[in-house]
């Protein structure tokens, strides 16, 4: 079953921890970032995933993803089993609901790195959860991303160049926007949603509307 990873955080009496959800398009660099956000907020949770895609060279079961076989996937979604689910690139992805729920009562905070798709199913399910989208800083930038990676054929970049255009048009049913063009920055913006410090990455700012139209032209 999945579980969560990183230290515990300070529970108080009656407090209930905050759900962070961090999606972005394939090759926005949203993973990295994460693994870095995480040592640097050791109280922060992260939340592993069901994917029944294949284990990558640099993966780990259990830590990165559980991996499971679509039949198994299949029995979890049929129980109820998963907060969110979804399918990307011929793969499913799922959140288990009991291991969100149980660190939340427990005054964890958690993120879930999810998505478009299972993040609005996480919205609706939980409302207060508090949602933040990635953004490449430009089209170029995501192809080179994707293929530095060298984790995909050519078809496949190729296809989630395409796909990158639906994941980044649901930008603004998030509650805030990161850009990552310089690393360091953009890690530092995500520090400062998680600490509330956030109010200057809100999703509504004005002028993002005009970078992202220009990112999907």
């Amino acid at each position: 079953m999945s579980g969560t990873s990183g230290k515990p955080a300070d529970a108080r009496a009656g407090r209930r921890g905050r759900l962070f959800v961090i999606s972005a398009p394939s090759g926005a660099g949203k993973t990295s970032l994460v693994r870095a956000l995480m040592k640097e907020v050791p109280s922060l949770a992260v939340s592993t995933s069901f994917t029944t895609r294949d284990l990558r060279p640099t993966e780990q079961n259990g830590r990165d993803y559980h991996f499971v076989s679509k039949s198994v996937f299949a029995d979890m979604v049929e129980r109820g089993e998963l907060l969110e689910h979804a399918s990307v690139f011929d793969n499913s992805y799922g959140t288990g609901r009991a291991q969100v729920e149980s660190a939340l009562n427990r005054g964890q905070d958690l993120l879930l790195e999810i998505d478009w798709q299972g993040a609005a199913q996480v919205r609706k399910a939980l409302p207060e959860a508090i949602s933040i989208f990635i953004l490449p800083p430009s089209r170029a930038s995501l192809e080179q991303r994707l293929r530095a990676r060298a984790t995909d054929s050519p078809q496949v970049i190729a296809r989630r160049l395409r796909d990158s255009v639906t994941e980044i048009s649901h930008w603004h049913e998030f509650d805030y926007v990161v850009e990552n063009d310089v690393f360091d920055q953009a890690l530092a913006q995500l520090r400062a949603i998680i600490e509330g410090r956030g109010e200057a990455l809100s999703g509504n700012r004005a002028g993002l509307a005009e970078f992202v139209r220009k990112l999907l032209d």
